[in-house]
């Protein structure tokens, strides 16, 4: 009888990636990017460690939404007070100060819920609203995500 091999601490090899989110659908970059933080590409994946890589996504004030999501979503949060349940649109979100929050909010509600590994996961996540990212000296391999499928960006 064979034994599953599970992934020790010092087995895992975390590789750095770049994606550029420009013309993006937010849906399916966000599961893309949620699978490699995970580590479920892998073939040696174990659910119970942190196994996933390093993600950097570039551009993500251009991301696409498709239908009339960008208008219509809406994301809400609560001040904490009685009454207090406020809520944005995407549209402004994406024109507002933070836009890269709308693909780390994504991505974050992809991860499992509530756990330390998740937030461990997603610790693993660097955002950056325009081209320029300071981890230029980890080499990151670039990930060509618009041409892995013609779903992937929004026509331009």
């Amino acid at each position: 009888m064979k034994t599953t091999q599970f992934l020790k601490t010092a087995d895992i090899e975390k590789k750095w990636i770049l994606i550029d989110a420009e013309n993006a659908v937010v849906g399916r970059l966000a599961t893309f990017i949620a699978m490699r933080l995970r580590g479920k590409h892998r073939p040696d994946y174990t659910p119970h460690m942190d196994c996933g890589d390093n993600v950097i996504i570039i551009n993500a004030e251009k991301v696409a939404f498709t239908g009339n999501k960008r208008r219509d979503k809406k994301y809400y949060w609560h001040t904490g007070h009685p009454g207090g349940l406020k809520e944005r649109t995407a549209d402004k979100i994406l024109d507002g100060r933070f836009p890269d929050r709308i693909m780390r909010k994504a991505v974050q509600r992809m991860l499992p819920k509530e756990s330390p590994l998740a937030r461990k996961q997603l610790s693993n996540l660097r955002v950056y609203a325009g081209s320029d990212h300071p981890h230029t000296a980890q080499e990151p391999e670039i990930i060509d995500f618009a041409s892995m499928s013609p779903k992937n960006v929004k026509g331009a």
